[in-house]
């Protein structure tokens, strides 16, 4: 899959190939644009060369037209032209045609990646392009530090640093809270920015880990457009389409869509998904700029919710993966995997100069989850303690690698999730450059405001006028069995309902206090409020249906302080402390047991470096790193209660490098190393009862689950030719806990290669990708009772026309 709208030549070739040669069309007002470049904040994409080759040209002929002025009467005052502006030379490309980005807006406001005291790794489009990177999911891959739970709801809970990033709502689109739980697609993704450590100075509420935001596509000033034809391993057929159309001087449109389909991802899962995503923009670069954009992901997939794992010999306490191919699905048929929503954004930014600018988004939300499927299990028999019958008695009463074969027994469970959501979200950012005292600022400021409701669906038994399903059992040897029950039998109710509303305001301002020096500090303050409706059945009768209501209230201010070492263009260091809140009802559930529980807070030290080369073609990212949670939710070991009474901490060392060692040969790396995990505090527990901190992973001085201590992923190009670019790249993990489990499952190393070739008349690119090369069965997502496996080996060959 490859969305590159047009590639451009390597560095060295002297004339880039979006720039035309010098024409004998003489220099007029009407010419200007073409040749002084983008009015103030314009499209990266608007016809300014991207290469510096032709600033010499530009000041030529600026040059040349302002002494032609000078010897000449002066016209008349309708026919001056308005201000040049010639900006500095220009870096090497970046996004959709290079590993390395210098810029996001992660940071309320477009920023330099240097001037952001935090650690921040970024996923241009063409590391999305050349590993074949269709979901959300697979692009975080990419990312040290992540790590996977496959949730008992079934949803791909991200783990960053070992902190929950899904469950607290710490993803985004372009800067906007996206806390929906659906799969995610990367058709409309310029690149994605993982910003590591607190957050809550800029986003709110949030996890201790960090914040994901995806980047959408935006028109630009240029027209070209590009469809990729995908064709792979099992059946695997994907079509994307990116038109880029310029309608105006500065408005464009830009329309992109996607379609895939097969009969496996590769980890057991069907394949039916279609997207399209349109957005326009006017006055691109301008005083006054607008966008519109409108959305939409229809997902109809099948779903491998989880295999189990199995005891090694009969009288283990640990557990391994069973012995079985990575593709191999056991669930039934009926099974699948709904979900999708649609996005309406309007957007306004105002600029009063061009060091100064107010950017205004409000954004509409719908979003529909169905979920039918179930966690595997192996078969065993035993006996019921009052009845004395005996239950699977066709199975062994314990399972292992000695008795496991074609004939062993898998039950196929029944797990259900059935939600709706609709979110409103409205913000305001200001930024701006001034001196005041005699220094210089740069100051960030704004507003937000959000109402999310989120409406959960349970199905009734027989006993509750419903209907009671069995699913069969299968084996190991017959995979696919195509068994089949009836899901629209189901009959549906309202399970529990949550509405929350929050209004969160900031400022923060990065002081120069001396040549090299900065000092960055910012404050945020959020109160948000939540209502949660509960509705139960008795579990042997239709009625009465009785409710229970809860409400929350939080008020927190948040703050982010930090200091920045710049001693020249090429190196930036950075020294930050950061804190973070996120609050009982963060996974939109509130009961008695957590309604009145104080948030939790969560604080995050880092000391770091960005180090460029001398020609700005390659950056090494450096960062120490801990990170605090003060007071995690625990069971109260008396009442059934959670109190905040834990305490846990990861410290390590994480490195990106990213960019160009040579001019055919680019590389992206990142990898974290977390050699201290531990937890500090939990209550203690009584001889009998309910307490979660008894458990593996959250007694004091465990190792928590889903915190691996070595993780990351390195990719690289090389330029053979100027038609053959080959690449390999690495993703590992080592070895880490399932929540609730003294034992670990075991580390892991995947290859993956690429080849691509462009043909002469340079729009048709085809690329060939190989991945998880050696066919590697390992856990991708852990749950305590199950795994989701990883991808096995898949084959796919993209076809990439633009015009």
């Amino acid at each position: 899959m490859a969305r590159k709208l047009m590639r451009r030549s390597q560095p060295t070739t002297p004339l880039p190939a979006n720039c035309a040669p010098m024409s004998a069309t003489p220099f007029t007002p009407a010419s200007r644009p073409a040749l002084a470049g983008p009015a103030i904040g314009a499209d990266a994409a608007s016809p300014l060369c991207s290469s510096a080759a032709l600033l010499p040209l530009g000041a030529m002929l600026l040059a040349g037209t302002m002494n032609a002025m000078a010897q000449s009467a002066p016209p008349p005052a309708e026919a001056s032209l308005s201000t040049v502006v010639v900006r500095e030379t220009v870096e090497a490309p970046e996004g959709k045609d290079a590993l390395r980005a210098t810029e996001t807006r992660i940071g309320k406001g477009n920023q330099q990646l240097r001037d952001i005291p935090q650690s921040v790794t970024v996923v241009t489009e063409k590391l999305i392009d050349d590993r074949n990177l269709d979901t959300v999911k697979e692009a975080l891959k990419n990312t040290a530090g992540i790590t996977f739970l496959a949730a008992e709801g079934g949803e791909e809970d991200i783990r960053l640093r070992g902190f929950s990033l899904q469950a607290t709502g710490d993803l985004f689109i372009d800067g906007m809270r996206d806390p929906a739980i659906y799969d995610r697609d990367t058709f409309n993704l310029d690149r994605m920015e993982v910003l590591r450590g607190s957050a809550s100075m800029l986003f709110g509420r949030g996890s201790t880990g960090g914040a994901v935001n995806q980047v959408s596509k935006t028109p630009r000033l240029i027209d070209e457009h590009q469809v990729d034809l995908t064709l792979g391993s099992h059946k695997y057929v994907r079509a994307t389409g990116d038109f880029n159309i310029k309608t105006g001087e500065s408005s464009a449109l830009r329309l992109n869509a996607m379609a895939t389909k097969a009969d496996n991802n590769g980890a057991g899962s069907s394949l039916d998904k279609r997207g399209a995503a349109i957005a326009y923009r006017s006055g691109i670069g301008e005083k006054n700029e607008f966008l519109a954009s409108l959305y939409h992901l229809d997902n109809n997939n099948g779903i491998n919710y989880g295999m189990p794992y199995i005891a090694p010999t009969a009288d283990a306490t640990d557990r391994v993966l069973p012995p079985l191919s990575p593709d191999a699905y056991y669930g039934a048929a009926s099974d699948y995997s709904d979900s999708g929503g649609t996005i309406a954004t309007f957007g306004h930014t105002y600029r009063f100069s061009r060091e100064s600018e107010l950017r205004t988004m409000v954004r509409v939300g719908k979003f529909e989850r169905d979920q039918r499927s179930g966690a595997i299990r192996l078969c065993t028999s035993n006996t019921n303690p009052t009845t004395g019958m005996v239950n699977n008695p066709q199975c062994p009463s314990a399972n292992s690698l000695g008795n496991f074969g074609a004939g062993t027994v898998f039950t196929r469970g029944t797990h259900l999730k059935i939600q709706d959501m609709e979110n409103i979200h409205a913000q305001t950012d200001y930024n701006t450059k001034f001196e005041g005292l005699g220094l210089k600022h740069e100051l960030i400021a704004g507003a937000d405001v959000s109402r999310e409701k989120r409406t959960v669906f349970a199905a009734r038994s027989a006993e509750q006028g419903g209907v009671t399903i069995t699913k069969p059992t299968t084996t190991v040897g017959t995979p696919n069995d195509g068994a089949w029950v009836d899901e629209s039998s189901r009959v549906l109710r309202v399970n529990n309902q949550y509405v929350a509303q929050g209004f969160g305001a900031y400022v923060q301002d990065t002081v120069h206090v001396a040549p090299h020096w900065k000092l960055v500090g910012g404050l945020r303050y959020d109160h948000l409020t939540g209502d949660y409706d509960t509705y139960n059945l008795p579990n042997g009768a239709a009625g009465p249906l009785t409710a229970e209501s809860y409400r929350m209230k939080v008020s927190e201010v948040s703050q982010r302080v930090g200091v920045l070492f710049q001693p020249t263009a090429l190196h930036s260091f950075h020294a930050s402390a950061g804190t973070s809140f996120n609050t009982s009802g963060d996974a939109y559930s509130l009961g008695a047991d957590n309604v009145d529980t104080p948030p939790e807070k969560s604080i995050n030290l880092e000391i770091g470096a960005k180090l460029d080369s001398a020609d700005k073609r390659f950056t090494t990212r450096l960062a120490v790193f801990r990170s605090t949670k003060l007071n995690e939710r625990n069971t109260d070991p008396d009442r059934p209660v959670v109190t905040l009474t834990g305490r846990r901490h990861v410290a390590g060392f994480e490195t990106d490098i990213t960019g160009r060692l040579s001019p055919e040969w680019e590389v992206y790396g990142s990898y974290m190393w977390i050699p201290v995990a531990r937890v500090d505090n939990a209550a203690p527990c009584p001889a009998a009862g309910r307490c979660a901190q008894s458990t593996p992973g959250e007694r004091v001085g465990d190792r928590p689950s889903l915190t691996p201590e070595h993780s990351g992923t390195v990719w690289t190009t090389y330029q053979l030719t100027s038609r053959l670019r080959v690449g390999a790249g690495l993703n590992f993990r080592s070895k880490q806990k399932p929540t609730r489990v003294d034992w670990n499952v075991p580390s892991y190393v995947t290859t993956d290669l690429m080849a691509e070739y462009k043909f002469d008349f340079d729009r048709l690119t085809l690329k060939a990708n190989l991945t998880n090369v050696t066919d590697k069965l390992y856990a991708d997502q852990l749950y305590p009772g199950h795994y989701i496996p990883g991808a096995g080996r898949t084959l796919q060959v993209t076809a990439s026309l633009r015009f």
